[in-house]
């Protein structure tokens, strides 16, 4: 018989082995950490696991499940197995995340390493190996030869052998570049540094939008170089927030070099009243309007024949 087609009724004798269960788990347990039966479930065709609360400290929704059973045309109840499991409502751990997930930036202190994986995609290769000059290359190799010699003559006291790159090689220029490394930042590494500058050193920052001018015309502003060069560079104003760190040419702050003798925004001009002339004021209403009169009194009377 399949699985599937066993019925799901609780064996009578399984079922009333509540005693026998709860034995087993006193046995488990420590002492007195077993509560009350909380209700059973079948297994299967002579299977059932009974559940107990559990009073332990800190296992808060935890139950004692100890499963018995017992064999075919058999009377005697036996105790297959007794752990404590996490009930529906049950305080578990979060889900563990590897510790490369877990970083953040700023966790790193003095003494620890954080290595790279061989797949970072913020990396890619860089020039690390010497090479042999083509054939058709205008520095052959007598040429180079020629040029180390001369440079040891004009140098005095130079090694007769040189571990710097053989001068015209490309070693030598990626070396002068700064690219005779193992890896390099790749494309996606140079995106992904720039997003992190522009949201924290960027022009949409609350500091940026109240600043009067932005950085690419502070004097404290230091360039870089590299591509990152033409959105970025580094402030040099120990007063600013943003002193040694990466921004944003479109950023600014109030410590900007010029905020002193930058010109004020133009002030619309005050309103002019004009005391010149007197305005006709009627004080009493047409007689279209008939409503009643109003009465006119002495003053009234002099400001209109005035």
């Amino acid at each position: 018989m399949s699985a599937a087609t066993r019925s799901r009724t609780p064996d009578r004798l399984c079922a009333e082995a509540v005693d026998l269960a709860r034995a087993a788990a006193e046995e488990a347990a420590a002492p007195g950490v077993v509560g009350e039966h909380e209700g059973l479930v079948s297994e299967g065709d002579r299977v059932v696991t009974h559940f107990f609360e559990c009073k332990e400290l800190g296992y808060r929704g935890w139950r004692w499940a100890v499963t018995v059973a017992r064999a075919s045309r058999a009377k005697i109840v036996t105790v297959d197995e007794a752990v404590l499991l996490p009930g529906p409502d049950a305080v578990l751990a979060p889900e563990w995340v590897p510790w490369s997930e877990r970083l953040r930036p700023g966790d790193m202190g003095p003494g620890d390493l954080l290595p790279t994986d061989a797949e970072d995609l913020r990396l890619e290769p860089g020039y690390s190996g010497e090479d042999e000059l083509p054939p058709n290359s205008a520095l052959s190799e007598e040429f180079a030869d020629l040029a180390e010699a001369e440079d040891a003559e004009v140098t005095p006291g130079a090694p007769a052998h040189l571990t710097a790159p053989a001068r015209g090689s490309i070693a030598a220029v990626a070396e002068e570049l700064g690219m005779r490394r193992a890896r390099v930042l790749s494309r996606y590494g140079l995106h992904s540094a720039a997003d992190r500058w522009e949201e924290a050193f960027g022009a949409k920052t609350p500091m940026a939008q109240a600043a009067p001018a932005s950085c690419v015309t502070c004097g404290f502003l230091v360039p870089i170089g590299g591509s990152l060069g033409q959105a970025f560079g580094v402030c040099a104003n120990e007063f600013s927030p943003a002193d040694g760190r990466v921004v944003s040419l479109a950023y600014g702050c109030g410590g900007h070099s010029e905020a002193a003798v930058m010109p004020k925004p133009p002030q619309p001009a005050p309103p002019v009243i004009d005391e010149t002339r007197v305005d006709p004021f009627p004080l009493r209403p047409s007689p279209d309007s008939g409503s009643v009169p109003a009465v006119e009194d002495a003053s009234s009377a002099e400001l209109g024949h005035s």
